[in-house]
């Protein structure tokens, strides 16, 4: 079988290898194949998205090209949903099976794409429980979260340690780390651990640490190893994104924390009208009936400051009391997204079963 499967941001990635192992014996190809870039495609912003109007039109074009040229029995994508669904709109009208993997977030605003996604797809592998319902019966299925599957169990942990993680993109990186150093310098008795996700970052939160040293007790920089960092962390201060999940399936007591351009975050606040938060953690509480306090604070914008930040971090730091409160609390917010346990093998399942 012929399969094109399409990932184009470092979550996507993760998913789309595990993917393909299962499918062995397959011909795969993906964005990579030609000659695209992860770090070209993951831009976020009406600015970034703009300013490269022109190269993703150019992506485009050239997927469409591939699915009539190279004939794929199936187009299978993942995530990034308004170029991966444009591209998968052209493979249902070639005759090429389209599967999309992760539902876009309809629930939070814009549900009347509904009919619009299911004109454009077969089959919808939906992460979340309550994703499913809100379409057609037997088009979207509920696959459990590939995140929740196996994930490793907690060891000891180090009270001393906070995660630092700003994001992956480097526009994330210049808008959040900076607070969050603010933060580490009044973090005297921490030792703060920020993990890069690839080589780009890395070069980038060195370059915004240097000539900072001084300002911290302990603070280093790693590539890679977030998960593990989350797994033995005491408290996490995040960015909004895969990894806030990451963090909650680690029952680490997690500060959520995003800055993005005030225009966006304007457009933002007026048409998110489906949810109160934006981690997953909480959307999940929140859908599942939660009051009081969400499992995950959440401090934007505004909100995001190196005040809030040490509040919060010193809370759980200096009372143990509140931090089993907050590890409890994650640990019911994201149970349910374990599934039977079987979220890839059922997401290959509608790979290979999709007509």
């Amino acid at each position: 079988m012929k399969i094109l499967l399409l990932a184009a941001e470092e979550s996507a990635l993760i998913y789309a290898s595990e993917i393909k192992r299962r499918l062995a014996g397959h011909e795969i190809l993906g964005y990579q194949d030609f000659g695209f870039k992860t770090s070209d495609l993951a831009v976020m912003g009406f600015g970034p998205i703009l300013r490269k109007l022109f190269y993703f039109l150019h992506v485009k074009r050239t997927m469409c090209w591939a699915i009539d040229e190279w004939k794929p029995d199936v187009c299978v994508t993942i995530d990034y949903p308004g170029m991966n669904l444009a591209i998968q709109r052209h493979a249902k009208k070639r005759g090429v099976r389209a599967v999309h993997v992760v539902c876009p977030q309809i629930w939070a605003w814009r549900a009347g794409r509904v009919r619009k996604i299911e004109a454009s797809l077969d089959r919808l592998c939906c992460f979340l429980p309550f994703e499913p319902q809100m379409f057609k019966p037997g088009f979207a299925t509920f696959t459990g979260h590939p995140l929740a599957e196996n994930f490793p169990k907690r060891g000891e942990r180090d009270v001393s340690l906070v995660a630092f993680l700003p994001g992956s993109r480097i526009g994330e990186i210049k808008r959040n780390l900076p607070t969050m150093l603010e933060a580490a310098a009044s973090l005297r008795n921490s030792t703060i651990v920020i993990p890069a996700a690839n080589e780009e970052a890395y070069v980038a939160i060195d370059a915004m640490t240097a000539g900072r040293v001084r300002d911290y007790q302990d603070l280093r920089i790693q590539m890679g190893g977030a998960r593990e960092l989350l797994l033995r962390a005491n408290v996490a201060v995040v960015a909004s994104g895969t990894a806030t999940l990451e963090a909650a399936l680690a029952r680490c007591p997690t500060i959520l924390v995003y800055r993005v351009n005030p225009l966006l975050a304007m457009f933002a606040r007026r048409v998110i009208k489906g949810v109160k938060h934006i981690g997953l953690a909480n959307i999940i509480w929140e859908k599942s009936g939660g009051s009081g306090e969400a499992p995950m604070p959440e401090f934007l914008q505004e909100n995001f400051t190196a005040a809030n930040v040490v509040e919060r971090v010193l809370r759980w730091h200096d009372n143990d009391e509140e931090r089993e409160k907050a590890v409890k609390a994650l640990d019911a917010a994201v149970r349910p997204l374990e599934g039977d346990g079987n979220a890839f093998g059922r997401i290959v399942d509608e790979i290979l079963a999709v007509r």
